[in-house]
């Protein structure tokens, strides 16, 4: 192991010649260099420099069970001892994805009780736009080929998945979206309400879809996709009325109601999955990160009986899926992460926690570079703008927020911007103390943003 006895500056000079970075400038990240994570425990990382960091983000909305699970590697490791692999194609089946499957089908809302595995949200997503069209080939609708998301929705960064999304940013690499794939105004109150009543907004932004529907024709629209909270696009929390008025909407004019859980299940937003905390019933749902606590990859579909009836009974072979599709070791994990949630109550614990949270984040909505601090148990977003009285915005987005964000780091803490927006989503394992950590961390880090700025 002598290759790992490296300096900081080692790692961050062969990292820069050969290892290209997700969602990353990379002129300009080899000017500052990585920050080089070696260790994690709890809630905490370590980098190469053996500075603590608290982990706000939960890696990347993943570790909802925290970091250091032994039981999670050993269970891979006995797993990976008694069978390392082997697909799910050709008539065979692993045991670990078979009961994986019959678990998710009690966790998951009445009437999914299909999974279909993959590795990433991104290919979940991408698996629904294939499984959606061919239903509706089945039912003798080729027309309905359409798929209505919203703006700020991220569904993933294959090419399918982009074009469910409504990043403008992406949209603009790549020649997307791809014809099929329609956007409408999102539920973000506080960009968008223009003084109108959280109810009026909720069913103003509903009829969005409706209004997209009419105008492509209903026969043309194959599903709306939405998450229960957009999470990568600001933590975008809708008015209590919006879900139930979409899915009016869908029944309306038979489109498929697909509801993506990537960020909002297993926990995140007080239950399960974001669609008990909506009171949503989808036909499909996506799923991913907190399905083995970012552990190992994994991710899946759960498909209600209206659709899973149809392409079981009517389609015979589906030409899709993927040489990882029901990894035995990702699910065996799977299986055991779950586990956890239940029997350490982190659900129910986290909810609990969320109340002390919300208190706290209190006293940063006070301070003034804050215009709103909005959250759902644990998840939320610290929104930074320029006036907080008059509730203007930055004009160079995204700038205000990165300085913070640096400044978190800097400060022991780990934070994402999106926009001028600074988004928390910690493991569901967050104590009290750990906030109170967050919360003055974050205060110092705004202060210093503060004074940054002032200064340009």
């Amino acid at each position: 192991m002598a290759h790992l006895n490296r300096t900081t500056e080692q790692w961050q000079q062969i990292d820069t010649a050969h290892h290209m970075h997700p969602f990353t400038d990379y002129k300009e990240l080899a000017k500052e260099g990585s920050i080089i994570i070696t260790k994690a425990d709890g809630v905490y990382l370590t980098n190469s420099d053996n500075k603590q960091f608290l982990d706000a983000m939960a890696g990347l909305w993943c570790v909802n069970v925290g970091y250091g699970r032994k039981n999670l590697a050993e269970v891979a490791y006995k797993q990976m001892q008694e069978l390392p692999y082997y697909n799910t194609f050709f008539k065979t089946a692993t045991v670990p994805a078979i009961e994986l499957s019959r678990q998710l089908a009690e966790l998951t809302p009445k009437d999914l009780n299909h999974a279909f595995f993959s590795s990433s949200g991104s290919e979940a997503n991408d698996t629904v736009v294939r499984m959606v069209r061919r239903y509706w080939d089945l039912k003798g609708c080729p027309t309905k080929k359409t798929f209505i998301s919203r703006e700020y929705a991220y569904h993933g960064s294959t090419m399918a998945s982009v074009s469910l999304g409504g990043m403008a940013a992406m949209h603009g690499q790549g020649d997307l979206p791809l014809p099929g794939f329609e956007h409408v105004m999102p539920p973000y109150s506080y960009k968008y309400s223009d003084g109108m009543s959280d109810e009026d907004f909720g069913i103003h932004t509903a009829n969005k879809i409706e209004e997209k529907i009419i105008e492509l024709g209903p026969e043309n629209v194959a599903a709306f996709i939405g998450e229960p909270i957009q999470g990568a696009g600001g933590v975008i929390i809708p008015p209590d009325n919006y879900w139930p008025r979409v899915q009016e909407i869908c029944k309306k004019y038979d489109i498929l109601l697909v509801v993506d859980e990537v960020i909002c299940g297993f926990g995140r937003t007080g239950n399960w999955f974001g669609s008990d905390t909506y009171n949503i019933q989808p036909d499909i749902i996506t799923m991913a990160k907190g399905i083995t606590s970012g552990y190992v990859p994994l991710s899946g579909i759960m498909i209600g009986n209206r659709v899973s009836d149809v392409i079981i009974n009517e389609g015979g072979e589906f030409y899709h899926g993927y040489t990882y599709s029901g990894h035995p070791v990702a699910c065996a994990v799977a299986i055991e992460n779950i586990k956890i949630i239940k029997e350490e109550s982190l659900i129910e614990k986290s909810r609990d926690t969320s109340i002390y949270l919300q208190e706290r984040m209190k006293e940063i909505s006070e301070h003034p570079l804050v215009g709103e601090v909005r959250m759902k148990s644990f998840i939320g977003c610290v929104e930074l703008v320029k006036d907080k009285e008059k509730k203007i915005m930055f004009e160079d987005t995204g700038t205000v927020g990165t300085i913070c964000r640096d400044y978190c780091l800097e400060n022991g803490l780990v934070m994402r911007a999106v926009r001028d927006g600074m988004i928390f989503c910690p493991p569901l394992t967050f104590s009290n103390d750990n906030v109170d950590e967050l919360i003055e961390k974050l205060k110092k880090s705004l202060d210093k943003t503060l004074e940054h700025i002032s200064k340009i």
